[in-house]
């Protein structure tokens, strides 16, 4: 999505939360058929961090929390919040209402945006549209979760992946060109629907004895097919935007929001590599 306005918008202040449980790889091998060695070499990951008590609002309150005092922010001074978070404390009113009630944003309106593992990029563009818009001079947004809330415990293959946590990057206008975010380019595909997902607590499957007892409102992945989708496209365009946008491709770093899948009997290809292949 290319930035035509006379404005970028730039992240001025970052914040974060993890809560204080540790929950390492030992955990699951007490009671999992499963080791360190096996979980670390598929998924890179040693430990993760488990809110046992309170709401994802309280996640996204703290690394607000964070930001505001490392940057100095007034929450008065906040136009918007956008939560991007899948576990919601409850389906209306929206955690970003919440947050705002929390941290005494009063001069701010906000909203939720549900799209997993995408939210909180979807929310970064969303929030910095609004910025070059010219329509609002200071924007956060938010990326948290308690898949803990949501994750079987008894399902090696997923509940290892996953932790509770939060961020939080403060957007505003620089009429920099050279600086602050130059670019996206947003996919989804709905065709992998039945290969990941949670199958009740919505419309389509509200919450019944059945639906529990058939564990239908955990999170369920099939991690072969996610990985042809996701990892595999991820590697594709992040070599589209780099082309597209940095010309002389001198890049000193590479983040990527992605997880290797761990239904396999040999490590996978990082996707940072198969984007440097491909570039």
């Amino acid at each position: 999505m290319i930035n035509n306005s006379k404005y970028n918008a730039v992240i001025t202040g970052v914040g974060m939360y993890v809560p204080d449980e540790v929950l390492d790889n030992d955990y699951f091998s007490s009671y999992l058929e499963t080791n360190d060695e096996w979980i670390v070499s598929r998924t890179g990951i040693k430990e993760r961090r488990i809110l046992r008590d309170g709401p994802t609002s309280d996640l996204a309150y703290g690394a607000l929390k964070d930001l505001i005092d490392t940057t100095g922010l007034d929450p008065n001074e906040i136009d918007v919040i956008i939560v991007a978070t899948v576990t919601p404390d409850m389906l209306f009113p929206a955690t970003a209402c919440i947050v705002q009630e929390k941290i005494g944003a009063s001069n701010a309106w906000g909203f939720d945006l549900s799209a997993a593992c995408s939210g909180f990029l979807f929310a970064l563009q969303t929030g910095a549209s609004f910025i070059t818009s010219g329509a609002f001079k200071k924007v956060v947004v938010i990326g948290a979760d308690k898949m803990s809330s949501i994750v079987d415990y008894s399902d090696r293959n997923n509940c290892i992946l996953f932790g509770d946590a939060a961020g939080a990057v403060l957007l505003e206008a620089t009429e920099d060109k050279t600086i602050g975010i130059k670019d996206s380019i947003l996919h989804v595909d709905g065709t992998g629907a039945d290969v990941l997902n949670m199958k009740a607590g919505g419309s389509l499957n509200p919450p019944t004895h059945e639906t529990i007892d058939k564990k239908m409102h955990y999170l369920y992945q099939e991690g072969k097919a996610v990985y042809k989708k996701a990892v595999l496209g991820m590697a594709e365009v992040s070599a589209e935007v780099v082309e597209k946008t940095i010309l002389n491709r001198k890049i000193s770093h590479g983040s990527f929001h992605i997880r290797q899948i761990c239904e396999s009997s040999i490590p996978l290809q990082p996707v940072w590599e198969l984007a440097w292949i491909r570039l």
